[in-house]
């Protein structure tokens, strides 16, 4: 049987391409934060292996038992933490080096709580990364869209410095994707 990584390579390759400007190199802690069928975990752990942990983050514990099977058929070396929980709530997870949310916070109405809840967990300088369709107008799919100009907005309303979109593709679904980062504060900037 053809391992899950090579069966879905061309979207595991399209993930990479999009987190590669945003990810310094290699190893760290990270979190794919609404990780759903984890190909953006999967471009993940390959940007930052080997010496990598990442917690992959979501609310369906039936995806979460997907992802670690495929992971495990896949990616053995992998330090894969999978936690079933709502990111809409309290996390409690290890200090990271990264954040990840790859077409997660378009299904968050109020999305600044919700965010500064989630840097909190980041290092000083760790960076969070965003994945989102570039849509002001929702639909089923994507309920609560975050346009780009809205993410720089966002990122700097909850304390993010350097926020800026790093790479943008088209898409057919809502025309075009973007990937948006921002970087935490170091801790002695966050308490003036």
């Amino acid at each position: 049987m053809i391992p899950w990584a090579e069966r879905e390579a061309r979207r595991i390759q399209k993930a990479i391409t999009l987190l590669q400007p945003g990810i310094p190199g290699p190893s760290g802690i990270w979190a794919d934060v609404g990780c759903g069928d984890g190909i953006f975990t999967s471009a993940l752990h390959t940007l930052v292996r080997p010496g990598d942990k990442i917690y992959a983050v979501d609310k369906d514990q039936f995806a979460l038992d997907a992802l670690v099977h495929h992971f495990a058929e896949s990616y053995p070396d992998a330090l894969l933490h999978p936690v079933c929980a709502d990111f809409t709530r309290q996390l409690t997870l290890s200090a990271l080096d990264g954040l990840l949310m790859a077409n997660s916070l378009h299904f968050v109405v109020d999305k600044a709580p919700v965010l500064t809840r989630l840097i909190r967990l980041l290092k000083p300088s760790g960076r969070l990364i965003v994945v989102e369709y570039n849509a002001s107008r929702g639909n089923p799919a994507v309920p609560y869209p975050l346009d780009d100009k809205s993410f720089l907005g966002l990122a700097a309303q909850v304390g993010l410095r350097d926020a800026r979109i790093l790479a943008r593709i088209p898409s057919s679904f809502l025309g075009e994707m973007y990937v948006g980062m921002g970087t935490a504060y170091p801790v002695a900037r966050l308490a003036v």
